[in-house]
């Protein structure tokens, strides 16, 4: 397999083990130093927001304390499109740009809504392991999530 087809394998299986709520997978496919961001603009206070950052051991709490939660248990799929790969064969990592669609289904009746969209962007880092997610950034064009939903996309 080539070293293309690895990454944007590797940034879709990211979004499949998310949807099966696979969360020690999901951490699997993480560089030691994995970096993880919700974004979103703000037009009302012209500025960026980040509503969520944590490191692979930040990550692993939160996945550990998700039961803790009054959660939304709607299961939700991401449908992820990759678009870019810039790959830096001297850095031995590649940069990712993704569109993401995120759909929920209520538990309440299966119906199915639009949730969130934005774009995904990655850094893979390139090893004899083959390639591994170092940051993501989920920078979200939706802004109104509702309540109760603490599953990172």
């Amino acid at each position: 397999m080539d070293t293309r087809t690895a990454i944007t394998e590797l940034i879709h299986r990211s979004g499949l083990i998310m949807d099966e709520r696979d969360f020690k997978g999901y951490l699997d496919l993480c560089a030691p130093d994995y970096q993880y961001r919700i974004t979103a603009y703000s037009p009302e206070i012209r500025k960026d927001m980040t509503w969520l950052e944590h490191d692979k051991a930040g990550m692993k709490s939160l996945f550990e304390n998700l039961h803790r939660h009054n959660s939304d248990k709607s299961p939700i799929s991401r449908h992820i499109n990759v678009c870019l790969v810039d790959i830096d064969e001297a850095a031995e990592e590649a940069s990712v740009t993704s569109t993401i669609e995120v759909f929920r289904t209520t538990l309440d009746g299966g119906e199915t809504e639009l949730f969130a969209v934005g774009k995904l962007y990655d850094t893979v880092t390139l090893g004899h392991d083959g390639p591994a997610l170092r940051s993501r950034n989920v920078r979200l064009d939706t802004r109104l999530l509702g309540y109760g939903y603490h599953i990172p996309f």
